[in-house]
Parts: C-alpha cells; sequence; structure tokens
C-alpha cells in the first residue's frame, strides 16, 4: 500500500510507492561516445592553459600554478551563473524584486586524469575535495557581499553534468537560496517544539532504533531521511552539532571523506555506477541559527525522472521505501 509521508524539517510531501518500481526506469548512459571521448578535455592535465588561472591546487612536487604536476586544481568556471565583479543592487518594482548578478562561479577538478572518477579515488584523494571546498568557502566568506555557497557535484549526464571529467562545482551568491531558507525556518520551528536541533534528534533516534542506517563512524552517520524524494536520497550527517561546514576540523574532513567513500562504493555496487547529484548544505554566513540548524551532505542517484506529476503538485514520488534503501545498501 503506497504511503504519504511529511518531511518533519520543511513540510514537503512525498509519495513512498513502492509498487512504482515495477514501471520502466530511464537508463543512463555508461559511457559517452567515442567521438565524445576523444574530444579536447580542458580539465586534463596538460591542458592548464585551456581554463582560467586556478585559484587553489594541491601540488606534490611543488610545480608552478597554472602547469601539470597537480592532483586537484580549482578554477573560475568559463561560463558562470554570477559574476565577481560589482557591488550588490536591490530594485524592487511592486511585487517584483531583482538583485544584479553579483557572485562566484568555481570548478574543483578533482583528477588531472580522465579516465578517473570521484568515487574510485582513495579516501585522502577524496577529502582533497572536501577540504578544498571549505578553503574556497572560506575565501568567500571574507566576501561581504556573498552570503550563501552552494557546492555541489553532477556527475553523468542526466545529473546535469556538461563534462565527463570529474569535477565538483561552487557558486557563491549574495541571497540565502530557497532550499536552505526552508530547512533553516523548519529547524527553527523544530527546535521550538521538541527543544533540541531537528537532525540531531533524527541521528539518535536513528542510532538508537537502528532504523534507515546505512553507514557510520567516528564523527558521521549515513541515512535513508523518513521522506525521500527519490530513490536511494541518502543524507550524511555530523554527530557533533555544527551549523557551518567550513568549521569542519581537519580530522573530521578525513572522516566525511571516509563514508562518503564507502557510500559511494555501495551506491555504485549496487545500483550499477548511476549518475548522481551531490550537494551540501549548510548555514548562510549571516545565520544565527546555529544551535537548530545541522549542515549535511545530500546524495541522490538519478534513476527515475520528474514529470508533470512532480512539477503540478509538488509531491514526489518514490518508488523505494527508505527503509528497504538502506535495508539494500546495508547489504551490500
Amino acid at each position: 500500500m503506497p504511503e504519504l509521508r511529511k518531511d518533519p524539517v520543511v513540510d514537503r510531501w512525498v509519495i513512498i510507492s513502492e509498487e512504482r518500481a515495477a514501471r520502466p526506469m530511464s537508463k543512463w548512459v555508461k559511457a559517452r561516445n567515442a567521438a565524445e571521448e576523444e574530444a579536447f578535455c580542458p580539465f586534463c592535465e596538460g591542458n592548464e592553459e585551456s581554463t582560467p588561472p586556478e585559484v587553489l591546487s594541491f601540488r606534490d612536487d611543488g610545480s608552478q600554478a597554472d602547469k601539470p604536476g597537480w592532483r586537484l586544481r580549482a578554477v573560475p568556471n568559463k561560463f558562470p551563473a554570477l559574476r565577481w565583479d560589482g557591488d550588490v543592487k536591490i530594485e524592487t518594482d511592486g511585487v517584483y524584486e531583482k538583485v544584479n548578478g553579483v557572485g562566484v562561479h568555481e570548478v574543483i577538478i578533482e583528477t588531472p586524469r580522465h579516465d578517473e572518477q570521484l568515487a574510485c579515488l582513495p579516501t585522502e584523494r577524496m577529502a582533497d575535495l572536501f577540504r578544498a571546498a571549505r578553503m574556497r568557502i572560506l575565501e568567500f566568506k571574507r566576501d561581504k557581499r556573498l552570503n550563501c555557497v552552494q557546492f555541489f557535484k553532477n556527475h553523468g549526464p542526466e545529473s546535469g553534468a556538461s563534462l565527463n571529467h570529474s569535477h565538483s562545482q561552487i557558486i557563491a551568491m549574495p541571497v540565502a537560496s530557497k532550499h536552505i531558507k526552508e530547512e533553516i525556518y523548519g529547524s527553527r520551528r523544530c527546535y521550538i517544539e521538541i527543544g533540541k536541533c531537528v537532525y540531531c534528534d533524527i541521528i539518535d533516534k536513528s542510532l538508537a532504533r537502528g532504523e534507515r542506517i546505512i553507514l557510520e563512524n567516528a564523527d558521521f552517520v549515513a541515512i535513508a531521511p523518513f521522506a525521500p524524494r527519490f530513490a536511494y536520497e541518502t543524507l550524511i550527517l555530523p554527530k557533533e552539532h555544527s551549523h557551518r561546514f567550513e568549521e569542519i576540523e581537519d580530522d573530521a574532513v578525513d572522516s566525511l571523506a571516509e563514508i562518503f567513500g564507502e557510500l559511494m562504493k555501495r551506491v555504485n555496487a549496487l545500483l550499477d555506477s548511476p549518475p548522481y547529484n551531490m550537494m551540501l548544505h549548510t548555514a548562510p554566513f549571516d545565520s544565527a541559527n546555529g544551535e537548530s540548524y545541522h549542515w549535511h551532505v545530500e546524495l541522490m542517484p538519478v534513476l527515475t525522472r520528474v514529470a508533470g506529476f512532480e512539477w503540478g503538485s509538488g509531491f514526489h514520488i518514490n518508488p523505494v521505501a527508505p527503509e528497504e534503501a538502506a535495508r539494500l545498501l546495508r547489504k551490500v
């Protein structure tokens, strides 16, 4: 029997309908066609002049910036959604409001090799990615024009990735995103109702009951949320309460890389290496909701497509119950 479930933080309803698992799901492209694979890649080592000058790189051999020898490299996006220069200007006209497109859009190239994917990298290389994201966010935080950061990864063409070479992106904006505002509002409401952070409550109850837990280590837990929008949607939450990702300690970065890497191995083994989206949710720079908000990472394999019902109603239909998803991922 299908169920309607409500997300406890943002009051978003989803439909869990396991009967729909029998309907055809879209198939992802396992590899680009040969002609595309042979095309020039600006992210490969040796092609550094094809990107804007790097803003950060990790190098083992002391090599020069914008030259070969790097293991991770961050550069401005050549086709940015927002631009660095200018002051923030807000204009209103009745019910309409707009802000000029000031912000930062950067790419973190996770490996110099075209044939390597993030999920296959050793833990220390995966930690490089999260460490680089922390460093860039701390840099953005110094700019008083900026207030909110979205760090994310699109893997595979169905996820929105335009280049096959493994990379992530960061966009820093002058305004807070809708999803973060909804989470902060919902977290604050829950804090008033239950007297503690709702994400901490979810962690405590999930660990005590053993339900929807996929993985845990000393610092983090991977949980299938109670009301997931998509099949095998997963949250990675720090066990210690914190509302800002950029305040993470170095040893915890390694721990985050460890649990994310193990989760990706299980997802790839169970679901045949699907496309996916990974997103960081962290508090805006001006947020005062430290006691009620809890930063986290979302992982969403792309197995189905959002269609007319979802767009029209705001409901999502998920063909895999989170309890079953967690059981299968634990079993891998």
